[in-house]
């Protein structure tokens, strides 16, 4: 359980800083007494203790910054406590020999302060208003990034430059000639004034990067050339990126100049390998610039504080796209009413939006399908071998707190147990990412699960693939990792990893898909199909894991829907409370499912199904739901899609026309001018009728 990892862990913080007070006081008493083998112990083991825990725990180090003993006023305490030791140990003439040490101290301090400010100034010069990648941005003189102990280290370049003063102080204290301390100060002093001095190297105009006003009249030249006409707008934190990287292949492939545009730097290098051009632009400010663009159409596939941002710019038309249908309310948000028009699959979801009534008009309801489903495998019989595979994938537990969102809580458990006692299952485990990130009860049941499935592969045993398996695997994620990851220096900043990760080499695209369809069969090939597997890394992708599963026991989520495209058996486990009959009516997306209890009640019946087709029921429904969640497979999904980009890039350019015309006052948008002289002209039209009438 979580709780019983966090307890330990917090005891080992709790130590580490109770050793350092220790080491402190320790310090200081031999400094006083003076009792040299313990100040020079307690001197050495302080300062080692620090460099440690600057690596290993510096969360732990942020809480005593929090109570203003950072790092710097902890190495100062260190030396001032050096200097008092040093003066009561016999044989050291303070007045001659110590204060040319104090001094160069204070010199190295002096040095260590004027370096920050530089590296202050250094990363402000290297702060672009906007990040980019698969984008030539050699114009905005890019150049590698200064050392990181330099300008972004400051604990560690301080505690590591303080190593040769300690060294040559101690070396002092054991022999009383200061010419040791001497040497060590003039060490770290030399180490720091050089530091600085290479670190002002980057303020020189020679590796001075373009200014903001510079970049940002490049950020609208490379607009104006490139013509982005559709593109993809996405916010969110770290683990969301996934519902963004569902849609690049899709977005990829649409007609015109597709783009990504982001609001978080981090976000940048959690898109997946993709050719599309992608642009952060994390102030609001900026985003307006979009407005003056060639950008016709932006898809969301989520729902973030910052979308509505750019919802203010008119001459876009916005698509909310989501990145997932299910029969949660999710699925339905009101906030979906903001956009232009609403991308779903299939009439299912259509129906969907008018039964929620939450503003969303039918008419602004796309049927679009599903493009990204195309790598689904079909249907196509029982299992052919003795082992019946059985992928597992429930959601996460979701902001709410209904018990029905996720199955892992109530019924996790006990579903895997009862798979796991069928000799002739291999049970592949694929938790959401984010379980457990709301709920602690759902983070410690997927932990006793993955305790469960690794007990249960340690009972069994086989014919397991030889070694050339392995190998061709190592071969093979080396190959893709070639292609899909860039290689940075540590010290890499954004600047260093734009000008790397420049325009893409031609034919990467289909280079990358490939590799990634290599690479799984690669995975699939390395373990023995009776051994159980945990999959909580991305590769795998879930649809890999769907061609390799004869069915799928989930919770009502969109894996549900996607799985559906390939027709094979599936089950929900049904953990809300209701009957199943309600269940059944208030989820669409479960009619043709094998309902669990939160008991597990329906596995060894839903497996028989799977192996006895004879005995599988719900094959005829499973077909006609498919058609309704995803809609009709001809004109295929990625046609629908593209069609629905290019006739709202239709509407923009509309909306553009009629714009111009407005305020060109061509007839049909009159100016206000016209519509005096019309109505003076109406005026007079008027008298000389009632003249005539009245002769």
């Amino acid at each position: 359980m979580p709780s019983a990892g966090i307890a330990p862990r917090r005891a080992v913080q709790l130590a580490a800083l109770f050793a350092m007070m220790v080491a402190f006081t320790a310090q200081l008493v031999g400094a006083l007494l003076p009792v040299i083998p313990l100040f020079i112990a307690a001197s050495v083991v302080n300062l080692g203790l620090d460099l440690v825990l600057q690596h290993k725990q510096p969360g732990l180090l942020a809480v005593l910054g929090r109570i203003r003993f950072d790092v710097t006023v902890r190495q100062l305490l260190r030396d001032m406590l050096i200097l008092v030791g040093l003066l009561h140990i016999d044989g050291i003439n303070p007045l001659e020999e110590q204060a040319p040490l104090t001094i160069t101290l204070l010199l190295f301090y002096g040095t260590h302060f004027v370096c920050q400010a530089v590296a202050v100034l250094v990363r402000r010069t290297r702060s672009m208003p906007f990040v980019t990648r698969n984008i030539d941005a050699s114009a905005l003189r890019l150049c590698d990034a200064p050392p990181r102990i330099l300008s972004r280290q400051t604990g560690r370049r301080l505690l590591r430059f303080s190593v040769p003063t300690t060294t040559g102080m101690m070396l002092t204290s054991i022999t009383t000639d200061a010419y040791w301390g001497g040497i060590g100060l003039a060490v770290s002093l030399a180490l720091s004034a050089g530091g600085t001095l290479y670190l002002g190297t980057w303020l020189l105009p020679k590796k001075r990067v373009a200014n903001e006003k510079q970049a940002l009249a490049w950020l609208d030249n490379w607009l104006a050339e490139y013509q982005p006409t559709v593109g993809m707008y996405f916010s969110g934190g770290s683990s969301s990126a996934y519902q963004a990287n569902m849609w690049l292949s899709t977005l990829a492939s649409l007609d015109g100049n597709p783009i990504i545009v982001l609001r978080e730097r981090f976000m940048v290098q959690k898109i997946e390998a993709t050719d599309v051009p992608i642009v952060c632009i994390p102030k609001v400010a900026n985003l307006m610039r979009l407005e003056h663009s060639t950008l016709k159409v932006l898809l969301h596939p989520a729902n973030s504080g910052k979308t509505s941002q750019i919802l203010r710019i008119p001459s876009i038309k916005h698509a909310f796209t989501n990145h997932g249908e299910s029969d949660k309310l999710s699925s339905c948000n009101p906030y979906a009413k903001a956009y232009d028009e609403v991308w779903v699959a299939g009439p299912a979801a259509r129906d969907r939006y008018q039964l929620a009534d939450i503003g969303v008009e039918d008419k602004d309801v796309i049927e679009v399908g599903r493009p990204q489903l195309a790598p689904i495998e079909p249907y196509a019989g029982a299992p052919a071998g003795r082992m019946t595979t059985v992928l597992y994938a429930p959601t996460w537990e979701g902001w709410d707190g209904n018990p029905g969102n996720t199955s892992v809580i109530l019924a996790g458990e006990n579903i895997v147990r009862e798979l796991l006692a069928d000799e002739n299952v291999q049970l592949l485990y694929k938790p959401h990412p984010m379980t457990g990130s709301v709920d602690p009860r759902a983070g410690a049941a997927n932990t006793r699960i993955q305790a469960m499935i690794t007990e249960a592969n340690a009972r069994r045993s086989g014919e397991r693939p030889g070694p050339e398996a392995a190998a061709e695997l190592a071969r093979r994620t080396e190959a893709l990792n070639a292609l899909t990851t860039s290689a940075f220096r540590k010290s890499a900043d954004e600047l260093e990893r734009m000008r790397l990760q420049g325009t893409p080499e031609e034919g990467r695209a289909a280079a990358v898909a490939a590799a990634v369809t290599a690479w799984e069969e690669a995975y699939w090939n390395s373990f023995p199909r009776w051994e159980h597997r945990i999959i909580t890394t991305a590769r795998p992708g879930i649809f890999s894991c769907f061609n390799q599963a004869d069915v799928l026991i989930s919770d009502v989520s969109s894996v549900v829907s996607d799985y559906l495209s390939s027709e094979k058996p599936y089950a929900v486990a049904n953990t809300s409370g209701m009957s199943e009959d309600d269940f059944r009516a208030n989820f669409p997306t479960v009619r043709a499912a094998t309902i669990l209890t939160p008991e597990a009640d329906g596995v060894a019946a839903l497996l028989d199904a799977v192996r006895d087709p004879a005995q599988d029921t719900l094959a005829a429904e499973r077909a006609e739901l498919k058609e309704h969640l995803l809609g009709p497979s001809d004109p295929p999904s990625s046609v629908r899609f593209n069609q629905a980009a290019l006739d709202l890039c239709a509407k923009a350019d509309e909306r553009r026309i009629r714009m111009e015309n407005r305020l060109s006052g061509i007839p049909g948008q009159r100016s206000q001018e016209d519509v005096d002289a019309s109505e003076t002209a109406g005026h007079e039209a008027s008298g000389a009728s009632d003249t005539t009438a009245a002769v």
